[in-house]
């Protein structure tokens, strides 16, 4: 039997530290200033010095980057390899195939969600979106689907499906494991939140494809035209959300709308002709590793005998390929002599990239991270296991009050998740989701890993684009030429089925 624990003030602080993080996440404002000044009084509370509680501004948010810092360096040799294919074009070459299939609006919705949820997967929905909407879009239009559908397509598929997961990258289960505590594996969290994603998204798919289906008319090509005719861009959000997702992926667009035979064209022959054949190689190329990569993530989990990667080995594989990928790709594009000058460049702007979607979640995790015991103890300069893990004892004080239900306590997971979704950004509540799980997890005999992913699916799925219209949904539907409320409205009930459905699931197999 564990030794009583005592509440202190310090517990309280962050406690109110949490519900602030969370009110203030619902009015739409960014959580960062309340992180830090919760960070500062809650190690007040624990030292009783006020510089320390200063330098623990600062410890905690370096005790972040150095847990999340693989995850800026995936990020950012991931988004130099696509300013890489970009020079060559070879991105436009990936997709541009599928529109030959697109024969009518059915199987249009279908492909163009099966190729953003690959794309988006590999390099995030924020370049994946306007790759295909500039290039798919057009074409699935012209084929009889409604731009609300191909909107619907794009947002279930690249910001709830692939970003929910983000199983490639591993962003967010990396996120929600440090989070969660050291007993959990992101690996573990990144398999739960792949399946999850998965059952959410092929339900929203279906649902949302029978809701428009009725709306879906013969190919025809003034279909395009009247499309075509409509005014374009994206009406500015009243907020932005914590990480303006929305303005960084139109800031990934071409220079040019590709959205004609004729300016797909125009933009492949920028290509000079002894690039040419290097930009188809690419164009093959670079799936085909990625996808070799996905194998022998998965392999192992099948009982191939393929030998399992641990840790962090899995993000190091996807950055070191990356990386290679952009070096090669550089080096067909620029010669030998320039690619030692254009490489760094790539890699800069992948860092410029890589903070500026992900940098306010450093504070934000600090907070989080004083609240448990392996990361409070760096934080404030303990041997390990001497610092309170303020969370958890928390809760084991208070367990009585808690129903041991798992479904009460799925469901306010996920609850929580969405909440902490509402300002517009799928990542910031993460910490939030996954030091819950770590806490709750173990109380109530429910595995911490899934509960994890649930709170990711909740976080993802409502922040990342799917749900509320002043996040990256505003891009979506800005590409699409639809009011972004009607896309959010035509989204809500698909979504939210699916993410229930998602959540029984999770109880049924693994809690």
């Amino acid at each position: 039997m564990s030794q009583q624990v005592v509440i202190g003030a310090a517990h309280w602080i962050y406690l109110s530290g949490v519900a602030v993080i969370v009110l203030t996440m619902i009015l739409r404002a960014n959580v960062v200033v309340p992180s830090i000044v919760g960070t500062a009084l809650v190690v007040f509370a624990l030292t009783g010095s006020p510089v320390t509680a200063l330098a623990g501004v600062f410890s905690a948010s370096l005790v972040a980057a150095k847990e999340l810092f693989n995850i800026f360096l995936v990020i950012a040799f991931m988004t130099a390899l696509l300013n890489a294919l970009k020079t060559l074009r070879s991105d436009i070459r990936m997709v541009e195939p599928f529109r030959m299939v697109m024969k009518n609006g059915h199987s249009a919705f279908f492909i163009l969600a099966g190729i953003t949820y690959v794309i988006s997967l590999f390099f995030w929905p924020t370049p994946a979106v306007p790759l295909v909407s500039a290039i798919l879009l057009p074409a699935a239009i012209a084929a009889g689907l409604p731009p609300l559908a191909g909107a619907m397509a794009i947002a279930i598929a690249g910001q709830g499906m692939a970003l929910s997961s983000d199983y490639v990258i591993g962003v967010a289960p990396g996120i929600s494991a440090k989070a969660a505590g050291a007993a959990v594996s992101a690996a573990v969290v990144a398999d739960r939140a792949l399946a999850l994603s998965i059952i959410t998204g092929t339900i929203a798919l279906c649902l949302a494809y029978l809701s428009m289906r009725k709306h879906i008319v013969p190919a025809c090509g003034t279909l395009l035209d009247r499309w075509q005719a409509r005014a374009g861009g994206a009406a500015e959000p009243v907020d932005g959300g914590t990480f303006d997702k929305a303005e960084i992926a139109k800031g990934t667009a071409h220079a040019e709308p590709l959205a004609t035979d004729s300016n797909i064209e125009a933009s492949l022959s920028m290509v000079a002709r002894r690039r040419v054949k290097w930009s188809k190689c690419f164009a093959i190329v670079t799936p085909v590793a990625f996808l070799t990569v996905v194998a022998v993530m998965v392999l192992p989990k099948l009982g191939t005998g393929v030998q399992d990667l641990k840790g962090g080995d899995a993000a190091a594989l996807v950055g070191g390929v990356a990386a290679l990928l952009m070096i090669l790709a550089t080096l067909a594009a620029e010669g030998p002599r320039r690619m030692l000058d254009v490489c760094p460049e790539h890699i800069t702007d992948g860092f410029v990239f890589a903070f500026k979607a992900m940098g306010s979640v450093l504070p934000i995790a600090g907070f989080f991270f004083v609240g448990a015991g392996e990361t409070a103890a760096q934080i404030l300069g303990l041997p390990p296991g001497k610092a309170p893990s303020l969370l958890f004892e928390l809760i084991q004080a208070y367990q009585h009050m808690i129903p041991d239900n798992h479904v009460l306590v799925a469901f306010g997971v996920l609850i929580v998740g969405m909440i902490t979704g509402i300002d517009g950004s799928g990542f910031a509540g993460l910490p939030l989701t996954g030091t819950l799980a770590g806490a709750l997890g173990p109380v109530v005999g429910f595995d911490p890993a899934t509960l994890a992913a649930v709170g990711q699916m909740g976080a993802v799925w409502t922040g990342g684009g799917t749900l509320v219209a002043w996040s990256s949904l505003i891009a979506v539907a800005g590409f699409a030429r639809v009011p972004v409320l009607d896309a959010v409205r035509a989204l809500l009930i698909p979504v939210l089925i699916g993410l229930a459905c998602s959540t029984v699931a999770a109880m049924v197999l693994w809690s």
